[in-house]
């Protein structure tokens, strides 16, 4: 399992804008192969922090998402954030 969190900032002119992008996403990216997860989060203590978290059943699935429609028109909207977006993969250790 590839567990994918990308932790993103934008200014509180820009946050509907990103916000509805990527809700207008997730119904994509839920039914991707390999999907097992896809969850949109904004912070309690800041609404300009967002969070969206996707899990993947492989690498290869995960891998084959970076080249993929709904992955491009995120990566377009990556241009409405303060800062760049971090972004953090976790592989979660096959056990036999």
């Amino acid at each position: 399992m590839i567990l994918t969190i990308m932790h993103m900032r934008v200014s509180a002119e820009k946050r509907m804008e990103l916000s509805q992008t990527i809700i207008s996403l997730i119904s994509s990216i839920r039914t991707e192969k390999g999907c097992g997860r896809c969850d949109f989060f904004h912070g309690l203590e800041n609404e300009n922090i967002f969070c969206l978290l996707v899990e993947w059943d492989t690498r290869k699935n995960f891998e084959t998402q970076l080249t993929s429609e709904w992955f491009k028109v995120l990566r377009g909207a990556m241009s409405l954030l303060e800062e760049p977006c971090e972004i953090l993969s976790y592989e979660k250790p096959k056990t036999d």
